[in-house]
């Protein structure tokens, strides 16, 4: 499902116009992203996802081409956590 077909079905479950349900998405993946920006919270949606921000630390890797070692620096990423409902969801249930 991409983008225009999740608005198209929130518009239909919510009862709202399509451009309605599209605002809300955009300001919910906006409201997500600044928390995560920030680092200092986490995102839950009881039952179905969390999201926070994980801190990755420095590491040595290995150019696959010539085998010459690089040093990756420290940095940030996404831990995306799927909630108790969605995963039974998944199992069909």
């Amino acid at each position: 499902m991409n983008r225009s077909e999740l608005v198209t079905v929130l518009a239909e479950r919510a009862q709202v116009t399509r451009k309605d349900a599209d605002a809300v998405l955009t300001a919910l993946a906006e409201s997500v992203g600044d928390v995560v920006a920030k680092g200092d919270e986490k995102v839950t949606i009881p039952g179905f996802l969390s999201f926070e921000r994980t801190h990755r630390a420095a590491r040595a890797a290995r150019n696959p081409q010539t085998g010459e070692p690089l040093e990756i620096p420290a940095g940030f990423g996404v831990k995306v956590s799927a909630g108790s409902k969605l995963k039974e969801a998944a199992k069909g249930k």
